[in-house]
């Protein structure tokens, strides 16, 4: 059983890279690099973003991979994977307690194509 300090005990906004071996860092920021080349539109949460991506065969095990070790550096971002039916559309939710917004525009911004999609909310 945990006690009230245990459970309100939250992470700092700050990426902690070596949560993720070295030889597994650079093959981890190509994939988000990757990832958020295919958003096509970015709709703004209360507690996040919704990334509207682009669908490819091989999407959701870039998807996977990129929840899997992304977790381990950044622990207070929750994550969700929408997929509406008929192939409509595939977006990635990137979520978290009150101040996540900006770290998100931070850490993401910078692997958005730019002229395509911005996070300017």
């Amino acid at each position: 059983m945990t006690n009230s300090t245990e459970a309100r005990r939250e992470s700092p906004f700050a990426c902690i890279m070596t949560a993720i071996e070295p030889e597994q860092r650079g093959p981890h920021l190509a994939n988000a690099k990757q990832l958020f080349k295919r958003v096509r539109e970015i709709r703004e949460l209360d507690d996040g973003f919704s990334f509207l991506l682009d669908d490819s065969p091989e999407l959701f095990v870039k998807l996977g991979e990129f929840i899997t070790f992304e977790r381990l550096c950044c622990p207070f971002f929750g994550f969700a994977i929408e997929v509406e039916p008929e192939g409509r559309a595939v977006s990635l939710k990137l979520t978290g307690r009150e101040g996540v917004k900006p770290f998100i525009k931070a850490e993401i911004g910078e692997f958005l194509d730019a002229p395509r999609v911005a996070l300017n909310t």
